[in-house]
C-alpha cells in the first residue's frame, strides 16, 4: 500500500510539473453578449476549424434558431448555419434546442476557417433576430497541430514519415513500418531524456493494448490514455517490455501550443486483427462498383464526416489507380476533377494516396495542369488507412473528408446525393510519380454516378481473386524509320491500350508525337549526317495542352522546362538540338511552330482496331493557321548510341533515336532489312505529306 501511494504521488508530481501551458479549451474568443433567451457561454477557438463553447445556456424558445456565422460587420441574414448536433439525419439541420450549462463543440462548415468569419451568433432565421453574439478578434492566434521528426530508426525495421501532434492527446503517424517480430512491443510514453522501462503503454490505433503487429506503410492515429497528455510526457516510443529495448522513438518539444483534446479528434478503427491469420481485415462493406472492364473495384463506407474508399486492381508496382469526382457532375470529365491517386512507392516501401486536382489537360507546371493539391497551394486531405499486395492485386484503403476548406481544389461529397465519378489506371515514372493526363487510354469513358451515402450498393460481380489482368490487350507492331533525312512531326492520340504505353512501357501526356504519320516510331540516324525535323507541335507556351516543342536529348523522359525539372536533374541531362539560351542564360525551345494534331473523328476506337492503319482511318488532321518550325540537326560524332526526341515542356511524349556509324543505313537497305516492325518512308509518302500541307 505504501509503495502504491508513493507511485501515485510521484505520478501526480510528474503530471503537474510538466504540464507547461496547456490550452485547456483553446484560444479564448470571449463570452456571448447577452441580449435575450437566457444565452450564456464562453467561446474558444480549438483549432482553425473548431469552436468550443464552455457552459452554453439557452432557453430553446426561438422558433427557428441556429448557431450562425458570417463575415459581415454584424450578424445578418447573410450568414450560414453551423449544424448542431452535426450528426443529424434529417434533410435540414435541426433547430437549436434548450441547453443548460452545456459544453459544445462546433465544426465550421463548407471549408470555413476561423480567420474567414467575423462573428458567431445565435440567430433566429424566421424573424431575422440576433439573440446573442461574440465577435472574432482580428488576427486571432489559434492552436495548430505540431509536426515532429520521424521515428528514430533503431530496430525491427521501425520507421515512419514525420509524426504530427493533432491535439493534446492524439498522435498522427504516417507511413508506419514495423516488422512485427518484437515479442512484446507496444507504443510507449514516459519522461526523461530517452525511453526507459518506467514508461506506460499507449493503446494502438484499434484502441487495444495488444502487442503491436506488422505495419506496412499504414497511416494511423493513436490517443494517450488518462492522465497523460502532450504536456506531461517527453517521448513516444515503440518499446519491447519483455527485453526492455527501444525500437525507435520521437521526442516531444517543450514549447507546444497544440489544440486541446476536447473530443474533436475522433479515431474510428476501420480494420481489425485476425489472430488466426495474423492479418488486418477490412470491414465488410456492402458498397462496391466495378470500373475499367471490371479491372478495378471500388468499395466505400461513410464514417461521420469522412468517407473511406478501398481501391483494388491487379496491376504491377509501376502502376497507379486514380479515382474521384468528375469535373462535371452531369458527365465523366477529367478537367476540373478532384481525384485521389493511389499507388505503391517501391522506392520507399510505402502505399500512397495523394490528393490531385485537374485544372487543365496538361502536365503540371507548378501552377496548373494535373497537379497534387500540395503543389498548387492546397493540402493533401487524404489519409492512407491500409495497403497491401496479394496475388498480384494491389488494395489501398484511404479516407477523405466530405468537405474541406479548399473551395477550388477539392469538391464536396454530398451525404445522400449521387455524384459523377471517374477512374483510371496508369503508369508511374522513374521517380515514382504518377503521370495523369486528359486522354488516358485506361480511364472511364462512360458516365457513372455513385451515392456515397447509400447502403448496399453492391454491383460487383467478381471476387478480388477474379479481377482480370491489365495485359489482355495486345500492342500494335512498333514502327521504325530508317533511311530518311526529313521528319514531319505532329501530335496525335496515344492509341489507347494498344499504343504508346504498350510500346514504351511508360505513361504519356495524353498525346504523343506522330512522325511521318506514324505513332511514335523509332528513328535511326547516322553520325555526321544532317536531318531536318519539320515541327508542328505548338508555338504558344500560354496554352500548355497545345505546346510541345521537340528537342533531342539523352533523357528518356524529356521535359527540360524549368517548371518540370529541378536544376540538379537538368544538369544531368545532355541536349543535342532544339534548345537555346537567352542573354541571361535561361533556356528556351527553338522548334515552336503551328499546332497540328490527329484527332478522333468521333471517339477513340483504338481498342477495336487490330492495326495502326485501321486506327488512322478513324482520325482526321486539324492544324492551326501558321507555319511549321524547322529544326536542323547534324548528329555529332561523339553522340551516344541511344538518344530521344522529346517534348521540352512535358515528359514522355517521344521515343528513341538510334545513332549509328556512317554507312550503316545504306548497308542495311542493301541487305533489305524490313519486316512488319520496320518501316521505310518512300518518296510517294513524302509527296503525300506535302500534298496535305498544300490542302491546309
Amino acid at each position: 500500500m505504501i509503495r502504491y501511494l508513493v507511485e501515485v504521488v510521484i505520478l501526480s508530481q510528474v503530471v503537474v510539473s510538466k504540464r507547461h501551458s496547456e490550452p485547456h479549451f483553446g484560444t479564448k474568443i470571449g463570452p456571448f453578449q447577452v441580449y435575450a433567451r437566457g444565452i450564456k457561454g464562453t467561446v474558444y477557438a480549438v483549432d482553425e476549424t473548431t469552436i468550443f463553447i464552455k457552459g452554453f445556456s439557452y432557453d430553446g424558445t426561438g422558433p427557428d434558431a441556429f448557431f450562425w456565422i458570417g463575415n459581415s460587420p454584424r450578424p445578418s441574414p447573410e450568414g450560414i448555419i453551423i449544424p448542431y448536433p452535426e450528426d443529424y439525419y434529417e434533410r435540414d439541420p435541426p433547430i437549436l434546442k434548450a441547453h443548460n450549462n452545456t459544453n459544445i463543440i462546433l465544426r465550421l462548415p463548407m471549408g470555413k476557417r476561423i480567420r474567414d468569419i467575423r462573428w458567431l451568433s445565435v440567430w433566429c432565421r424566421r424573424f431575422t433576430v440576433d439573440f446573442s453574439e461574440v465577435f472574432i478578434p482580428p488576427n486571432l492566434e489559434v492552436p495548430k497541430p505540431r509536426v515532429l521528426p520521424e521515428f528514430k530508426r533503431l530496430a525491427h525495421g521501425l520507421r515512419s514519415d514525420n509524426i504530427s501532434i493533432l491535439d493534446a492527446k492524439t498522435f498522427y503517424i504516417p507511413n508506419l513500418h514495423y516488422d512485427g517480430e518484437g515479442p512484446d512491443a507496444y507504443f510507449w510514453i514516459g519522461n526523461g531524456t530517452e525511453p526507459n522501462p518506467s514508461g506506460h503503454k499507449v493503446p494502438n490505433q484499434l484502441n487495444t493494448y495488444d502487442p503491436l503487429k506488422q505495419y506496412l506503410g499504414q497511416d494511423i492515429e493513436i490517443q494517450l490514455p488518462n492522465p497523460w497528455n502532450m504536456y506531461n510526457i517527453d517521448w513516444l516510443s515503440v518499446w519491447c517490455v519483455q527485453y526492455r529495448i527501444n525500437y525507435g522513438h520521437v521526442m516531444i518539444p517543450k514549447d507546444l501550443e497544440v489544440p486541446p483534446a476536447l473530443g474533436q479528434t475522433k479515431i474510428s478503427p476501420s480494420w481489425w486483427y485476425n489472430p488466426t491469420t495474423t492479418t488486418l481485415i477490412p470491414p465488410g462493406s456492402t458498397n462496391c462498383r466495378e470500373f475499367l472492364d471490371k479491372r478495378l473495384q471500388v468499395k466505400w463506407v461513410m464514417k461521420g464526416d469522412r468517407v473511406e474508399i478501398t481501391l483494388s486492381a491487379r496491376i504491377g508496382e509501376d502502376k497507379y489507380v486514380a479515382f474521384g469526382l468528375s469535373g462535371d457532375n452531369t458527365k465523366a470529365q477529367m478537367v476540373g476533377a478532384d481525384i485521389t491517386v493511389a499507388y505503391f512507392d517501391k522506392n520507399k516501401g510505402a502505399f500512397r494516396a495523394v490528393d490531385y486536382y485537374i485544372s487543365h489537360a496538361s502536365q503540371c507546371d507548378g501552377k496548373s495542369g494535373v497537379c497534387p493539391d500540395e503543389l498548387i497551394g492546397g493540402g493533401n486531405d487524404i489519409t492512407v488507412v491500409h495497403g497491401e499486395r496479394s496475388d498480384g492485386v494491389m488494395t489501398i484503403t484511404y479516407s477523405r473528408p466530405l468537405r474541406t476548406n479548399e473551395a477550388i481544389n477539392d469538391r464536396s461529397i454530398p451525404e445522400n446525393e449521387p455524384v459523377q465519378v471517374i477512374a483510371a489506371i496508369g503508369t508511374l515514372n522513374s521517380r515514382m510519380e504518377p503521370n495523369i493526363y486528359q486522354s488516358m487510354e485506361d480511364s472511364t469513358g462512360s458516365d457513372i454516378e455513385i451515392n456515397f451515402g447509400q447502403l448496399d450498393d453492391n454491383q460487383c460481380s467478381l471476387s478480388l481473386e477474379e479481377i482480370p489482368s491489365e495485359d489482355w490487350i495486345l500492342p500494335w507492331t512498333p514502327f521504325k524509320i530508317i533511311g530518311e533525312n526529313t521528319f514531319y512531326v505532329k501530335m496525335g492520340p496515344m492509341g489507347g491500350a494498344r499504343g504508346y504505353s504498350k510500346i514504351t512501357g511508360i505513361k504519356s501526356y495524353g498525346v504523343c508525337y506522330y512522325i511521318n504519320d506514324k505513332l511514335l516510331p523509332e528513328l535511326t540516324v547516322e553520325r555526321g549526317q544532317t536531318y531536318t525535323f519539320i515541327v508542328e507541335a505548338g508555338a504558344s507556351s500560354v496554352h500548355p495542352p497545345r505546346f510541345h516543342p521537340l528537342y533531342i536529348t539523352d533523357s528518356k523522359e524529356g521535359g527540360f522546362d524549368l517548371y518540370i525539372k529541378s536544376q540538379s536533374l537538368r544538369r544531368e541531362e545532355r541536349i543535342f538540338a532544339g534548345v537555346a539560351y537567352d542573354t541571361e542564360g535561361f533556356p528556351y525551345p527553338t522548334a515552336t511552330g503551328r499546332y497540328c494534331e490527329w484527332t478522333h473523328k468521333n471517339f477513340d476506337m483504338a481498342d477495336e482496331c487490330a492495326t495502326f492503319d485501321d486506327y488512322m482511318k478513324t482520325l482526321r488532321l486539324q492544324c492551326d493557321v501558321g507555319d511549321p518550325a524547322y529544326l536542323n540537326w547534324t548528329v555529332p560524332r561523339d553522340a551516344p548510341d541511344l538518344l530521344y526526341y522529346q517534348c521540352y515542356r512535358h515528359t514522355n511524349l517521344g521515343w528513341k533515336i538510334h545513332v549509328v556509324e556512317p554507312g550503316y543505313i545504306s548497308q542495311q537497305n542493301g541487305d533489305k532489312v524490313g519486316g512488319a516492325a520496320a518501316v521505310t518512308i518512300s518518296i510517294s509518302t513524302i509527296i503525300s505529306v506535302h500534298s496535305i500541307f498544300s490542302l491546309l
